[in-house]
């Protein structure tokens, strides 16, 4: 694997969407486990408040740039990454994969009638996909424990926790490897688009870096504010490490 990357403190993966479907497929093989963390504008800015999401985050084994807005950032900054890895993504082909290679998945998050709907577009898009089981999202930190023990009972191969942040970190972190998931995936709000609940942003407003606009404009009040402040918190991030790594006049002619 190529050396790490650090962005704003954080060691990321310079993996293509390619490479990081195969170490998954390398790790249900083998039998090892691989936690997948991903990492966008917005979680990047949190991460800077929450120190146990960047703990949770840094914790995993794998670090992947979630967002456009990530990628431009890690070329301006000099620790350029091959190429976005949306989580999104990253959710339907290991669902193909899994279809194909006769893994079994277990899905944990969203309500559960949102829960219910992905299930049956799932099934439709993925008929011979093996399902070990489901739970929606719902639930307090007491029921954690419990939780993880049914995925283990259930035999699922690959875990994929459709929850927000730093929910489906935090109970990565905690009980990831409790559960016997041999991959652990936070799609954060997939199942929702899975579902229909939700649209995902066409192709060019993806490549582009605007997934965030879009979404924005589908629940202006919710999400519109939220947006706006992250990504100017991002924005003075990238220049004052922009700014931090450019070495200033004097001390470029004290080199000579």
């Amino acid at each position: 694997m190529s050396e790490r990357r650090t962005l704003f403190g954080i060691e990321l993966d310079p993996l293509t969407m390619d490479e990081t479907v195969a170490l998954c497929l390398d790790a249900v093989r083998e039998g090892r486990q691989l936690e997948i963390g991903v990492v966008n504008a917005a979680k990047l800015v949190n991460m800077r408040r929450d120190p146990r999401l960047a703990r949770a985050v840094a914790g995993c084994d794998l670090v992947v740039a979630d967002g456009q807005a990530v990628v431009w950032a890690a070329r301006l900054l000099r620790a350029p990454l091959p190429e976005r890895v949306a989580g999104i993504d990253l959710f339907l082909r290991l669902l193909a994969e899994a279809e194909s290679a006769g893994v079994s998945v277990y899905f944990l998050g969203a309500r559960q009638d949102v829960l219910e709907r992905m299930l049956r577009r799932v099934a439709d898009r993925f008929p011979g996909l093996k399902v070990a089981g489901s739970r929606n999202g719902y639930f307090d930190d007491s029921e954690q424990a419990a939780i993880a023990d049914a995925i283990a009972d259930s035999g699922a191969q690959m875990l994929f926790l459709g929850m927000t942040s730093p929910k489906k970190e935090i109970f990565t972190a905690a009980y990831g490897e409790h559960t016997g998931a041999r991959v652990v995936h936070g799609v954060g709000g997939s199942f929702d688009i899975l579902a229909g609940v939700t649209k995902r942003a066409p192709v060019s407003w993806q490549r582009w870096g605007m997934e965030w606009l879009y979404r924005a404009l589908q629940e202006p009040r919710r999400l519109g504010r939220r947006y706006l402040t992250t990504n100017a918190a991002f924005l003075l991030m990238t220049a004052r490490e922009l700014v931090r790594l450019t070495p200033s006049p004097a001390s470029a002619n004290r080199s000579h």
